[in-house]
């Protein structure tokens, strides 16, 4: 077998693997303290969870009682799955966001230089390109917390 021949046959195995794996299903609950937890395996017995097709948007809950449920994720009369809404939530306004953003867009608009800190810690100042970039940001800010 040649190497070109092998190359291909073990990229079409990957690609059908990871096909296969593309799609799972999660287990969700709450522990005691009240985290969320999320795995592979149903949780013990007498603890409430649902079952997450990551592969679409449906979720079915799963009484304490009713006990682990087989891995079937596809909804059938006996299998209630609910439709999960799964648009981006809605950002609050937040008056304290606000005004920080509009104090910050008066600061990149009243100063020639902006001194802003690296991950490091480091003190740097933009340049024209990043205090356009920044402004953005901050008129993004504004309209989404003001």
């Amino acid at each position: 077998m040649t190497a070109g021949v092998f190359a291909v046959i073990t990229a079409l195995f990957v690609l059908l693997a990871s096909y296969a794996t593309a799609e799972e299903t999660v287990y969700r609950w709450s522990n005691e303290r009240g985290n969320p937890v999320i795995s592979d395996r149903p949780p013990p017995a007498g603890i409430a969870y649902e079952v997450i097709s990551t592969g679409s948007s449906l979720v079915r809950k799963v009484d304490a009682n009713e006990g682990a449920v087989p891995l079937n994720v596809k909804p059938t009369p006996s299998n209630d799955f609910e439709r999960v809404d799964t648009a981006a939530p809605k950002i609050e306004k937040n008056a304290l966001y606000c005004e920080r953003a509009r104090d910050n867009l008066k600061q990149i608009e009243t100063h020639a230089r902006i001194r802003m800190r690296n991950d490091q810690g480091e003190v740097y100042y933009l340049s024209e390109k990043e205090k356009v970039a920044e402004k953005e940001k901050t008129l993004a800010a504004i309209k989404t917390h003001c």
